[in-house]
């Protein structure tokens, strides 16, 4: 998330992974994404490939694991931690499908080749597994962009390149880069089981508007109504198409302002009776370590979601300290957490405290599906939790 003025939210870097990322040529890529000589054609390739022939599908006992790793947030010289996390989340977990949700990768990226390897870093995980994977973007992936020069456009012909990468060259005509639904079909059938909306919450709120700026509000983005139109329209037809609403997860990178409702059961109640009583309504498990930080205006995205009925959660990272969940209104809500080492976490020892991913355990029950999720630490894992 980090906002400038906030002490506690500062970066760490550690160097020392270059050769990480070098297994570059391990993914398919090859060397030559590296450093940035690959060929006008075959970047026309691969920036165009198709993606519906990579469709995903229920396993045969009608379950379907879904593994969200959110704010990785490093340079090129990521944190060895962050990729440990990762692979033995990915080995423990089997997933069928991951979602790095955001602030994948931020500044210090100062060239084409730095940003590439700092990809390749969170990339390899899931390609040395073959598992199937997609991202969203959050507000720091184009920290580096005004010394790298790539742009969340470029980032994503990048990510797109990768064999098990499973993002599309995005929605057009929308606000945002890679705005997409992703269907998941049954074992043996092309009929969609389960959806996921992977959204671009955006960066920053722009300076001013209508000449008044936002001194006293938050300043970070929001989902635009051009996206939240997107959502209903392609709800509907896909609807329409399949002649049922598609059960689905919404991953987005900022949270929405009902996130906050949620957690003290109220829009201006802050107390803590009135958080026992958002727990005892809204069932809400997990930590709150610091206040939510949406942007300055209610996107409206919660309300079409309640308009169409074919979500059953909207999930988020940005707020590395938090890590709650709860059931608003027939709609899970859930941060992730941080998986990367390099982003800010909690205060003094417990920095690393709760570094992890969250789980999402899909079961198919006739036309319908459930969803249970759960978080999962480095902690865990045995992973070293040093404030260093």
């Amino acid at each position: 998330m980090d906002q400038k003025g906030m002490d506690r939210k500062q970066f760490l870097k550690i160097g020392g992974m270059s050769a990480l990322a070098l297994a570059a040529g391990a993914s398919g890529l090859g060397a030559d994404w590296l450093t940035g000589t690959a060929s006008a054609t075959e970047k026309d390739k691969l920036k165009d490939r198709p993606t519906g022939d990579a469709k995903l599908n229920f396993r045969k006992d009608g379950t379907f694991k879904i593994v969200q790793f959110n704010d990785t947030q490093d340079d090129e010289d990521i944190d060895p931690r962050t990729v440990e996390l990762m692979e033995k989340t990915l080995d423990d977990q089997k997933p069928d499908f991951v979602v790095l949700n955001g602030d994948n990768i931020t500044g210090g990226t100062d060239s084409p080749a730095e940003v590439k390897k700092a990809i390749n870093n969170i990339a390899m995980p899931m390609e040395d597994r073959g598992i199937p994977w997609a991202i969203t973007f959050g507000n720091h992936d184009e920290d580096s962009t005004p010394n790298s020069g790539y742009d969340e456009e470029k980032m994503l012909q990048i990510y797109r390149s990768y064999k098990y990468n499973r993002n599309d060259g995005g929605a057009k005509g929308i606000t945002g880069t890679g705005n997409m639904n992703l269907l998941i079909g049954g074992h043996d059938s092309k009929n969609p089981m389960f959806n996921l909306w992977l959204l671009d919450a955006g960066r920053y709120a722009p300076k001013e508007i209508a000449g008044q700026n936002f001194d006293g509000y938050p300043t970070w983005d929001w989902l635009r109504q051009n996206q939240v139109n997107w959502y209903s329209e392609t709800s509907e037809a896909l609807e329409k198409r399949y002649g049922r609403k598609i059960p689905s997860l919404m991953f987005i990178h900022i949270p929405l302002w009902e996130f906050r409702f949620m957690w003290f059961a109220s829009v201006d109640g802050r107390t803590e009776a009135d958080h026992a009583r958002a727990v005892a309504k809204h069932g809400i498990v997990g930590e709150r370590n610091e206040e939510e930080c949406p942007g300055p205006f209610n996107s409206g995205m919660f309300s079409a979601i309640l308009d169409r009925g074919d979500v059953k959660g909207v999930f988020c990272g940005h707020d590395h300290v938090n890590t709650y969940c709860g059931n608003y209104y027939g709609v899970m809500l859930g941060y992730c957490g941080s998986t990367g080492f390099g982003a800010y976490g909690l205060e003094g020892a417990e920095r690393n405290r709760l570094r992890g991913a969250r789980v999402y355990n899909l079961k198919a029950e006739g036309k319908d599906v459930k969803v249970d999720t759960h978080l999962v630490f480095a902690k865990d894992y045995g992973i070293d939790l040093t404030a260093n």
